[in-house]
């Protein structure tokens, strides 16, 4: 693991929880979702050794690359990013939790290649274009067709808004009382930059990679956004 040996990152993760803790949350009761979305295998392997079991790709061709080599943890792969319908079927027997939901016929995949599997709505609170997800109003409707399906939708997943922290706040309250209206448990919410404005608003669930694993390594091509 280049640069970043195990003590670092466990006293990363215990910072963290302490950042969970200190914004109002219960560290045993949030979930640390480790973002390994263009680092390496190592840091991936790293991760699962220092016992953080859900860790979270955006990319299918990363997670299949990446699987493989963890087949004796106990690690739960999470996809949290935008999903075309043709990868499903690959990833289907390695996904824990689909995050990026948004629309009835990606759901329609995951239920014909992984029937009842568990799910989350990715919801667009910001009105941002280059953010996916539902819209609001249309959650409802997309929840319901989604459990129709026989898929588990557990919750729901929001990306806050690009800027300072606290502009990241009435979207994240927004998606709580969403979720609370619909009797949904799971709100994953916030990144490294923003954590402490979604526990504050109710997150169940943290998406953090850069505060674990560091800057991440720039791709041709890629802009890269804080995890």
């Amino acid at each position: 693991m280049t640069a970043l040996d195990q003590p670092t990152l466990l006293a990363r993760v215990g910072a963290v929880r302490e950042r969970i803790a200190a914004a109002g949350g219960d560290p045993d009761a949030v979930t640390l979702l480790s973002v390994t979305k263009g680092f390496g295998p190592e840091v991936a392997i790293a991760a699962a050794a220092a016992g953080l079991v859900d860790l979270g790709e955006n990319y299918a061709q990363e997670l299949l690359a990446k699987a493989p080599l963890l087949t004796q943890s106990h690690v739960r792969w999470h996809f949290i990013g935008r999903l075309q319908r043709n990868k499903v079927r690959a990833l289907a027997p390695l996904v824990h939790l689909w995050q990026s939901v948004d629309r009835f016929d990606l759901g329609a995949e995951i239920a014909r290649r992984a029937p009842g599997a568990s799910v989350l709505v990715q919801v667009n609170v910001s009105d941002e274009v280059q953010k996916g997800g539902c819209s609001p109003s249309e959650t409802p409707d997309v929840v319901a067709r989604l459990v129709d399906l026989g898929l588990d939708v557990r919750g729901l997943m929001t990306v806050g808004r690009t800027g300072p922290p606290d502009e990241a706040r009435a979207g994240f309250a927004r998606l709580r009382t969403l979720a609370d209206d619909l009797e949904l448990p799971v709100r994953s919410m916030g990144m490294s930059s923003d954590l402490e404005a979604a526990v504050a608003e109710g997150s169940t669930m943290v998406r953090v990679g850069s505060a674990l694993f560091g800057p991440r390594p720039s791709v041709p091509g890629r802009v890269p956004r804080p995890r």
